[in-house]
């Protein structure tokens, strides 16, 4: 497992899910950019309350950090071609909006 910080916009409102039981969580997607340039899009995922309060404050476009553990992947658009993705596991999340 790899530790990560990550920071770029929200796309699209993070969204609170219902795991087996009672369990619940949040799911956003965060647009990164690399240092070339070029978007890399980040699924963030956090279970613990303060980084789910955090990311459920938070709309569409909004600017938001995260740290956590990263699995990186790979995955293939319409027209064939691979992309790089990122999975984080979000144990802090910070942003201008929140203040937290």
């Amino acid at each position: 497992m790899i530790d990560g910080l990550i920071a770029g916009r929200l796309m699209g409102d993070p969204e609170r899910r219902q795991g087996k039981g009672e369990s619940t969580f949040v799911v956003a997607r965060v647009k990164a950019q690399s240092n070339e340039g070029e978007s890399l899009m980040v699924n963030v995922i956090a279970f613990d309350d303060a980084p789910c309060v955090a990311l459920l404050a938070l709309r569409d476009g909004d600017s938001v950090a995260a740290a956590g553990h990263l699995n990186p992947k790979v995955w293939t658009d319409k027209q064939g071609n691979t992309k790089p993705a990122l999975d984080l596991v979000a144990h802090r999340v910070v942003s201008s909006e929140t203040g937290a």
